[in-house]
């Protein structure tokens, strides 16, 4: 798999803009400038706080190209869990090596966010290893209907998992992108992973085929009642950010089109 000079100029872009964000706001005491831990042709992992970590995989698209996907890592103490699978499932097998032998830690959980692929396309690589998955009943109704890999345990509304001695909250706030996808919350960091319901700043409006146009900016502004004071966003695709990125995809599909 080939990285498009596009992608490239335009991580490092958003990566330099993403560091001006965090060195510009001293409240954010738990954030730490954005370090890539590792790097390979198919998985970069870049810590973003003492125990957060963002994990990026590609998606290779007719329409879009080839595509970063975030998802998110929690630790506390020696355990982990994760929001969203990488693409496929040699990059998940890499996730969790690098989760096991290099952070040394137990991965706990891994829930995904919504049904598409690049959220659960390496499902299979965690059922191998017997982690348990987590995901909205809507994402597992869906993953059987599109046929794809299936979590295996299901929540209705909201979900906390203890990490450690801290917990990690997965909630659905309503449609958007999709008309299960839900968001990660790790409370004592204050950081919110907003899967592909919310988008980096200056995204278009991306891939729409599932998508509730009409309601995607109401259940937005859910998410930023229920998380005010939130440290750092990270979207599906792109460069995590301060609450900004809620506003901007509020705006972004204000007008219901």
């Amino acid at each position: 798999m080939k990285y498009s000079m596009k992608n490239v100029f335009h991580s490092i872009s958003m990566l330099l803009l993403f560091i001006l964000l965090v060195g510009c706001n001293s409240q954010r005491s738990s954030i730490v400038t954005p370090i890539v831990v590792y790097k390979s042709q198919d998985l970069i992992i870049t810590e973003l706080s003492k125990n957060t970590f963002l994990h990026t995989s590609f998606l290779k698209t007719n329409d879009f190209g080839l595509v970063p996907c975030n998802g998110m890592i929690v630790k506390n103490n020696d355990e982990v869990v994760i929001f969203d699978t990488t693409t496929d499932n040699k990059s998940s097998q890499e996730l969790i090596s690098w989760i096991r032998f290099t952070l040394g830690c137990t991965v706990k959980a891994v829930i995904t966010t919504h049904f598409h692929e690049d959220n659960l396309g390496g499902l299979s690589a965690f059922k191998h290893h017997n982690i348990p998955s987590y995901a909205n009943s809507k994402t597992i109704e869906l993953a059987k209907k599109h046929g794809y890999s299936v979590p295996t345990n299901a929540f209705d509304n909201a979900l906390t998992l203890n990490v450690g001695d801290k917990v990690v909250v997965a909630k659905y706030f309503g449609p958007g992108h999709t008309e299960d996808n839900i968001v990660g919350y790790f409370p004592s960091e204050d950081i919110l992973f907003g899967g592909c319901l919310i988008k980096e700043l200056n995204a278009d409006k991306g891939y729409l085929g599932d998508a509730n146009v009409v309601e995607w900016s109401k259940t937005v502004e859910r998410i930023k009642h229920e998380f005010p004071s939130v440290n750092l966003v990270i979207p599906g695709h792109g460069t995590p950010g301060t609450s900004e990125l809620l506003d901007y995809t509020i705006e972004l599909f204000k007008h219901g089109k």
